[in-house]
């Protein structure tokens, strides 16, 4: 009998569990372009163009190596434009009444699968180097899950940069080495573009056409294909990672992509694989080309930080999405969607993400991730923004970065103490700062930095919650140390300007 083997846009790995278990000679594969999964929140244009040509490459790859597909592109008048509405079109189309697929990122779409009138096997996805059964032993009864103690566990389990059970270099974490300010340097590397081939071209065409949303589709230059990726996996160990570390909290107008890799579009998508691009980084260092600390601290973003998350979805379930601990619910501001601020750090993260679907971990943790927890804005809709906007951005790996890391919706789940600070810390990791309308060195007054109005009012008006934490406890004293007519003007200063906020006024 035949079966359908479900590939998703983001399975894009001819390994994948779902096809490992497959019988080449009589199942058929499905993949469906829909527009339910392009329009279930506005994605970026670049987005859309990266996954359905990366889908459209690999269903001729499988194509050429034997595969049945069956493939469904976006304008094909036949399409039902809902995955579930293919996968039935398809059992009706090969006589199949089974489905095999591998688990999905996303809750919404397992639930889609889940409810087939069909039967059907859902393997787990392997392609991570750990998994949900993994992270839930390792999470059971532990009073709080922290990363740093996540990742040895990781590093002891692949072997990377250790020298028999001990660290290289003799400690785990080499951070102190890292994250310092950068200057404009014109020499500086930049990472690959690819042009685009036919296949994108029509894509790019067809999403030109059918899409409205937030973002500048063109010039697309992103790899779509494995073997781009890897050419983007290589020229980034050899000529960026060196400065990796030092450069990754790092913030400059005329620079968006610093010493960043940007192949986390490849490896979301199945393009490449978590050990192979860890390899290649630790490869480099044990030759002596990049310092210890620029490989170690590439490495525990891949199998610590992106292994972390994953496990943090998987074990809070469906209705992580929703929570809401410190009870925001302030809109997400126009300026998100590109409307005019005079604050030039929002201003470039935002133009930023609007051209090219990218911005780096710290301009979204600490500028517009740092200014919706500041201003209390719906954590809902923060997330809907991120997993909107970033071309790397899927549920799995967005949701705990946003309403966990960068919103503290999840009241510590992921994080010990919300990420918030004032201007200080953005004006010492960029130069944002000297071409903004506010002054980064008032804390109060007309030209006063929002940044350093709102992080009081966030402390104040959620000092129940934070002055008992070990972390936190500093700023409070220092707030109470402050004149008293001065902590009067910050905190109406702040109130003025979220009222400007709330009534849409530009601010």
């Amino acid at each position: 009998m035949v079966r359908l083997i479900l590939v998703l846009g983001d399975q894009l790995t001819p390994g994948v569990a779902a096809l490992r278990a497959a019988d080449k000679a009589q199942d058929v594969v499905v993949m469906a372009e829909v527009a339910g999964e392009g329009a279930s929140v506005p994605h970026h244009p670049q987005k859309i163009v990266l996954i359905l040509s990366a889908m459209r490459h690999f269903a001729a790859d499988l194509r050429a190596d034997g595969w049945t597909v069956a493939y469904s592109q976006l304008d094909d008048p036949e399409n039902s434009q809902t995955l579930s509405g293919e996968i039935l079109r398809r059992a009706a189309e090969f006589g199949a009444d089974e489905v095999l697929a591998t688990h999905p990122g996303e809750w919404r779409v397992l639930a889609d699968l889940e409810a087939l009138p069909l039967t059907t096997r859902i393997l787990p996805d392997d392609r991570f180097l750990c998994s949900h059964a993994d992270f839930a032993a390792w999470a059971q009864d532990r009073k709080a899950l922290r990363m740093e103690f996540f990742y040895r566990e990781m590093r002891r389990k692949t072997g990377l940069m250790m020298e028999g059970d001990k660290p290289a270099g003799g400690q785990w974490n080499f951070d102190h080495d890292n994250r310092k300010p950068a200057k404009p340097d014109l020499l500086r590397t930049r990472p690959p573009r690819f042009a685009p081939d036919a296949v994108t071209d029509r894509v790019l065409d067809l999403v030109a056409d059918r899409f409205r949303h937030f973002g500048a589709l063109r010039p697309f230059g992103w790899a779509v294909t494995r073997p781009g990726a890897l050419e983007a996996l290589q020229h980034f160990v050899t000529h960026a990672l060196p400065r990796f570390g030092d450069e990754q909290d790092a913030m400059l107008a005329g620079d968006p992509t610093l010493s960043h890799a940007l192949i986390s579009p490849y490896l979301n998508l199945g393009l490449l694989d978590p050990m192979e691009v860890c390899r290649a980084v630790e490869a480099e260092w044990r030759a002596g080309r990049v310092p210890i600390n620029a490989a170690e601290g590439f490495i525990r973003q891949i199998i610590g930080w992106r292994e972390f998350v994953r496990g943090i979805w998987a074990l809070a379930g469906p209705d992580y999405m929703t929570r809401n601990a410190l009870h925001h619910d302030r809109a997400l501001p126009p300026l998100y969607w590109g409307k005019p601020t005079k604050m030039a750090c929002l201003s470039h993260a935002v133009a930023q993400t609007r051209d090219i679907a990218y911005a780096h971990h710290i301009q979204r943790l600490m500028v517009t991730g740092n200014f919706a927890l500041l201003a209390g804005v719906d954590p809902a809709e923060v997330h809907e923004w991120y997993l909107s906007v970033y071309i790397d951005a899927y549920e799995w790996v967005e949701a705990p970065n946003t309403i966990g890391m960068s919103q503290f919706a999840d009241g510590g789940m992921v994080g010990s103490k919300p990420y918030v600070s004032s201007g200080a810390y953005i004006d010492r990791m960029s130069d944002y700062c000297r071409g903004c309308a506010y002054k980064v060195a008032d804390k109060t007054g007309p030209d006063a930095c929002p940044f350093n109005l709102l992080y009081w009012h966030f402390l104040i008006r959620h000092r129940t919650r934070f002055e008992g934490n070990p972390r936190m406890a500093q700023m409070y004293r220092t707030f109470d140390k402050m004149d008293a007519a001065r902590r009067e003007t910050v905190l109406s200063e702040a109130d003025a300007f979220l009222q400007r906020l709330e009534a849409g006024q530009p601010v």
